[in-house]
């Protein structure tokens, strides 16, 4: 067998060290695309406005864009680590970790993004798309369920990128390359968002990806990010 053949060969791709990091890249595609075709309000108001919430489409699909990426983006890599890697979730950062340093993460980064968020809040391309729910902004107690049941999607997000794939692909690509995976992915999930927000989540790809691995969990950056997308949506509704 020539080298061309060998390196084509199937045999050992899910078998020993290659199992976790050929399913990580693999899955991940699979479930980025079927987010981005079947996962979003889009899809929700083009097919299933037949049934609704509270008599609302609107809020009905964003809930359900919500909790698409939780089910996608977070439940279905928790069931791989388990029943197929067979590993714990605190191998993926599902853990307090070093919270000293993860607490002073979030109090250095969280004003940060809050302010940079302010400037988008103007910015007519992030006005046409958020807040996903257009009437969050309706009184103070909508925006807080609003802002709650966000968090779903993020719980999910941050679970797939900087914990399925990112702790994933450790082992095998060493912690840089692991984390340089994470942010491609995470850029090309941006795209068709905001310009500012496709460059903004490279930055974001490679600062979070850091945290995470030097606090050794995942709740840190979650907080921050979903700090981030309520300060953007509470900008928006509440602050002409």
């Amino acid at each position: 067998m020539n080298r061309f053949d060998t390196s084509l060969s199937l045999q050992g791709l899910f078998s020993g060290e290659n199992k976790k990091p050929t399913t990580v890249l693999l899955l991940a595609p699979v479930i980025v695309t079927t987010y981005k075709y079947f996962g979003t309000k889009a899809f929700y108001m083009a097919h299933w406005t037949s049934f609704t919430l509270f008599n609302n489409p609107d809020w009905t699909g964003a809930i359900y864009s919500f909790f698409a990426g939780l089910i996608l983006f977070g439940l279905i890599p928790i069931l791989i680590i388990k029943l197929v890697f067979r590993e714990s979730l605190a191998d993926y950062g599902v853990r307090l970790g070093d919270w000293k340093f993860g607490w002073l993460s979030v109090a250095v980064m969280a004003p940060v993004m809050i302010a940079l968020t302010f400037p988008s809040s103007r910015d007519p391309e992030f006005l046409a798309q958020y807040p996903l729910f257009q009437g969050a902004g309706a009184s103070a107690s909508v925006f807080i369920e609003h802002a709650f049941l966000y968090l779903a999607y993020y719980l999910g997000y941050e679970m797939f990128m900087r914990g399925f794939i990112q702790f994933g692909l450790r082992e095998r690509f060493g912690d840089w390359n692991a984390i340089l995976i994470q942010t491609v992915i995470s850029a090309l999930f941006h795209i068709g968002k905001p310009a500012g927000e496709i460059y903004s989540s490279i930055l974001g790809g490679l600062i979070w990806g850091i945290v995470v691995f030097r606090s050794r969990s995942l709740l840190y950056v979650l907080i921050v990010h979903w700090l981030l997308g309520v300060s953007l949506d509470y900008f928006i509704c509440f602050v002409k």
